[in-house]
Order: structure tokens, then C-alpha cells, then sequence
């Protein structure tokens, strides 16, 4: 078992209540849940008729999409920032 510290925090998404167990602050762990509840919120605004769990896999597949592409724009600015340097 790992000697790190493990923060318990309690969290609202979309009305259910989760306690999120991890290596983050609270303050962290809380950020993340909001943005994720407000991404869900606003996926549900759009498509009313959606039920909670194809709501999460859209947010999911949203949050996902948005991680590929900064991690395509960090390796862009990394390369040009190379191509400086050199």
C-alpha cells in the first residue's frame, strides 16, 4: 500500500452524490466535478431525452475529444518550440 496521502471528497454531479477518493486536494477534486457536471448539464440542455447513462458517455466522450486535441496543440508548440531553440 502506498504511503501517500488519499483525500476523501464529497461532490454533487448532476444531482447524485460521489465521494472521489485520490491523491488531489479537495479543492482540485471539486473543480473537476464541476466541470463535469456542468458539462453534463449543458450536454442535457441540448438532448433532453437523454437517460443519465448515455448522458456520462457523451460527457466522457466530449471531455476525451477535447484532451486529444491539447494534446495535439502541446506536441505542435513543442515542436515549434524545438524548431526555435535549434
Amino acid at each position: 500500500m502506498s504511503d501517500t496521502q488519499k483525500n476523501r471528497t464529497s461532490v454533487d454531479i448532476y444531482g447524485q452524490q460521489y465521494v472521489i477518493v485520490g491523491q488531489e486536494s479537495s479543492g482540485h477534486i471539486r473543480l473537476v466535478a464541476s466541470m463535469v457536471d456542468e458539462k453534463m448539464r449543458e450536454i442535457s440542455s441540448m438532448n433532453p431525452s437523454l437517460d443519465s447513462s448515455k448522458l456520462a458517455v457523451l460527457t466522457a466522450v466530449n471531455a476525451v475529444n477535447d484532451y486529444i486535441k491539447i494534446l495535439d496543440r502541446l506536441e505542435r508548440l513543442e515542436d515549434e518550440l524545438k524548431r526555435v531553440k535549434d
